[in-house]
């Protein structure tokens, strides 16, 4: 291992492909650990199935004998490489290796691109310090069935050699590559919605006076894995070939393959069977646990990102009472500036409440400190839920007399709050933690024990744009009514009829599409909060200088 940075001595010639390809790609994955997969990478897999099946043997040097062998291991410390050869055929005394690729090679006098090159020729590179004879070597195009030769010019050779140099070089480094600017590369690349290349480009030129560059949506608009909700008590979550299965006394209630879940909720007394727990964690699936009332307990997970240089930085930023406060400020004033919009937009009568919040958040902005920022933040509270009845088509009992109340809710509406509230924490937690963060370390929150401190954070802002304005949804449309809730002395909750109703709203209103603020583009709430971790997470690392609000107009 290297010193300092832990980088291992053998550089995966893999990598080495992706290092040619985009330093920036080679950075996140083999440093970082960041991995995402997409139709180009699945298909890619399954053109390696036959490959990646050990058959065959890789004689000795010396042997002349004809032999096709599949999944070879080889390196050499001289080299400082490593690799998996897809392929390697021997006929002669010589032997050639080849590296299967889906699609098709370009067209032109160079059907090969020097990433593909580069991994051949170091694939036959170590096989020759194994003593070998490699005349040549091949790629072969699944699409096409066409194999494509790679002559191993002194060229080709000090190309695969000087950028397994510099790979190892960038490697060791504490700073991420730059993205690439404007680059055909980036759309298709499976890591286009972690490393965001336009919007990180955007962000350092408003920072500077630089032109704003145009920002591609380069990522998916919604996931294709959704949540999954189990609520009914008494039931079980089971897996069955492939199939999360819910079932009462053995009846079948409901089933969804495992590969299209994005999360598991579970509620109250489910009971949740070891296969379901080990296969969720096994695909990185988080299971997130709430009582029958709908307060977020925790979650269970697996490993998880490996990215511990994001959580050394967060770590750091969290001990820097400066950067929490700017950090803080900024999340306060962009919360208040959502409630007045969503008054502004809503309200008959709110001329005095947005007087009042407009002077709040500026004055959040300039909070010299988070006692003063808390204080500003209850009073713009206060204001806003005084005035929320008044977007209601309809009165809902109590809560004008008390307001906000917590814990317990003690009217209908602060109970929908409570659900609805407690919802968004645990999709924001579930985020933080898939991006690479820790979401127990906040800014504005402080650690405390059992609470998702960073998620409170980051849902400030998404208060008033997804859970209250769900709640105006489900009331305004009749969807709810005070008659689906259950008083249990002081406390007021769901009933398990109108928890699924809210569940669908709250889903509807995630995979709404909405335009974001600052890039321009129409992507789903969900997506939205993936993008904005990410961007907290690139600030954190230095990459840009502010944290982007997420502020609606």
């Amino acid at each position: 291992m290297n010193e300092g940075r832990g980088v291992p001595e053998l550089l995966p010639v893999r990598m080495l492909n992706e290092f040619v390809y985009c330093p920036r790609l080679f950075y996140m994955e083999w440093v970082q650990g960041e991995w995402a997969d997409n139709a180009y990478t699945v298909e890619g897999k399954i053109v390696h199935r036959r490959a990646d099946r050990p058959t065959g043997e890789l004689p000795a040097a010396e042997d002349e004998r004809s032999f096709v062998a599949r999944s070879v291991h080889l390196s050499s410390e001289r080299l400082g490489l490593t690799c998996r050869m897809d392929v390697v055929e021997g006929e002669g005394g010589e032997v050639v290796p080849v590296d299967y690729k889906r699609g098709k090679p370009r067209s032109g006098e160079r059907p090969l691109y020097d990433p593909e090159r580069v991994q051949v020729c170091a694939q036959a590179l170590i096989l020759r310090e194994h003593g070998y004879r490699v005349p040549r070597g091949e790629v072969y195009f699944a699409a096409s069935r066409e194999r494509v030769p790679v002559e191993l010019d002194e060229e080709l050779v000090e190309l695969t050699l000087r950028s397994a140099r510099e790979a190892k070089e960038v490697a060791a480094s504490d700073t991420l590559p730059p993205p690439l600017e404007d680059s055909p590369k980036c759309d298709g690349c499976s890591l286009s919605g972690i490393c965001l290349p336009d919007e990180v480009h955007l962000l350092e030129a408003e920072s500077t006076t630089q032109d704003a560059p145009r920002v591609r949506r380069l990522h998916p608009a919604r996931d294709d894995a959704v949540p999954f909700y189990v609520q009914r008590g008494g039931t079980r979550l089971g897996l069955r070939k492939g199939l999360l299965q819910v079932r009462e006394r053995g009846e079948l209630l409901a089933e969804r393959s495992i590969e299209e879940v994005s999360q598991v909720s579970v509620y109250g007394g489910v009971q949740v069977s070891t296969q379901a727990l080990r296969g969720l964690l096994q695909r990185d699936v988080p299971v997130a646990f709430f009582s029958a009332g709908g307060w977020f307990y925790g979650w269970t997970r697996g490993l998880g990102r490996h990215n511990v240089m994001l959580r050394r930085a967060q770590f750091r930023a969290a001990d820097d009472s400066a950067r929490c406060l700017s950090l803080a400020r900024r999340l306060v004033a962009t919360k208040i500036a959502n409630q007045r919009t969503l008054l502004r937009r809503n309200h008959p009568d709110p001329e005095d409440a947005l007087d009042r919040l407009s002077r709040l958040r500026r004055r959040a902005e300039e909070a010299a400190s988070l006692a003063e920022l808390l204080g500003l933040e209850g009073t713009a509270a206060r204001i806003y839920y005084e005035r929320f009845p008044g977007l209601l088509r309809v009165q809902w009992p109590d809560f004008h007399e008390g307001g906000r109340s917590k814990r317990p809710p003690r009217d209908p509406l602060n109970a929908l709050f409570s659900f609805l509230y407690a919802l968004l924490c645990k999709d924001w937690t579930v985020t933080l933690a898939t991006v690479g963060l820790d979401p127990q370390v906040g800014f504005y929150h402080q650690p405390r024990f059992g609470r998702p401190a960073l998620a409170l954070d980051l849902m400030e802002e998404f208060r008033p744009l997804i859970a209250d304005s769900t709640v105006l949804v489900l009331v305004n449309n009749g969807i709810v009514e005070p008659a689906d809730f259950l008083r249990r002395g002081p406390a007021v909750s769901l009933r398990d009829s109108a928890r699924k109703r809210v569940i669908a709203a709250y889903e509807r209103r995630m995979s709404e599409l909405v335009t974001h603020p600052v890039f321009g583009y129409r992507i789903s709430y969900r997506r939205i909060l993936e993008v904005q971790a990410r961007l907290l997470g690139r600030h954190l690392m230095g990459e840009i200088e502010t944290f982007p609000e997420f502020r609606t107009r």
